[in-house]
């Protein structure tokens, strides 16, 4: 091979290598253009998604049930994309389930996972401890009632109601809402009748709509009268729409009446239909 031929082809190879070169770095920048808009654009994203957990964190923490229900209570919030895990010690059984409506009923949130404990011993379904804490609960929600002042024991399914009640109509109906809970045999109401007494009122009392949401839900299922009913609940600006079936216009009614009793519920849409 003369020399002449070894040097076109070394000028060949070169400006093959010289080509290959050009195009491979062609593609490197295409890649880097490409991953850097990627990243420009999943940037917000994710700092979104960051503001969005932050917010339901704090808006739990911020909810008139865990400001005021749950307050005693051991429970800490983390938020990954919307998916919440609940963790922790609370008081009363009743609490847990109490405090994942709430946080189910956040904006932004698209699972809660409950893991949350109990302090002690949960009490065994449908003992009397389990009753007494149903019956709390219950009257808690209501605002017609005075639930803070009202004690509840239980024996055998029997209940013994004491404490202070506004006047008579306040003391007759605590026994009703008390008959109501299921599992309740007997109702006897030792309640003191003390006009003097006033309790404070949340009527005007601004309550976000998780927490009238969550109250709603929990009063219809523990309520033996609607328990069984099939209800969607959803709150906006305090203003409660109840969907699903109900047996009979009078169960359906009943809905209304106790969801319209609860904390903050400023008014009731039905649109139950019946079965």
């Amino acid at each position: 091979m003369t020399k002449s031929n070894i040097r076109n082809k070394a000028e060949g190879a070169f400006y093959e290598f010289k080509g290959t070169a050009k195009e491979i770095a062609k593609s490197s920048l295409s890649i880097m253009v490409a991953t850097a808009a990627l990243l420009a654009l999943s940037a917000p994203a994710a700092h979104a998604s960051k503001e969005t957990d932050s917010r339901i964190e704090s808006s739990a923490k911020r909810s008139y049930v865990f400001k005021t229900i749950l307050k005693t209570d051991d429970i800490k919030i983390k938020s990954k994309d919307g998916a919440v895990v609940l963790t922790g010690i609370v008081t009363e059984n009743f609490h847990k389930s109490l405090a994942a409506e709430t946080v189910a009923g956040l904006p932004g949130v698209t699972t809660v996972d409950n893991r949350l404990e109990t302090k002690g011993a949960p009490p065994t379904a449908n003992s009397d401890a389990w009753l007494r804490d149903k019956i709390k609960i219950t009257l808690s929600f209501h605002r017609s009632l005075s639930g803070a002042l009202t004690e509840v024991d239980v024996k055998d399914g029997i209940v013994t109601l004491r404490g202070i009640a506004d006047s008579e109509a306040q003391k007759e109906l605590t026994t009703g809402y008390a008959k109501d809970v299921e599992g309740v045999k007997e109702v006897d109401n030792q309640m003191t009748v003390s006009k003097s007494e006033k309790t404070k009122s949340s009527m005007g009392e601004k309550i976000d709509d998780s927490s009238i949401t969550a109250q709603v839900k929990l009063t219809l299922l523990y309520h033996r009268s609607t328990s069984a009913i099939y209800t969607n609940v959803k709150t906006k600006h305090g203003v409660v729409t109840l969907d699903g079936k109900a047996k009979s216009v009078t169960e359906r009614d009943l809905a209304s009446k106790l969801a319209n009793d609860v904390h903050g519920v400023k008014t009731v849409i039905n649109r139950m239909s019946i079965e």
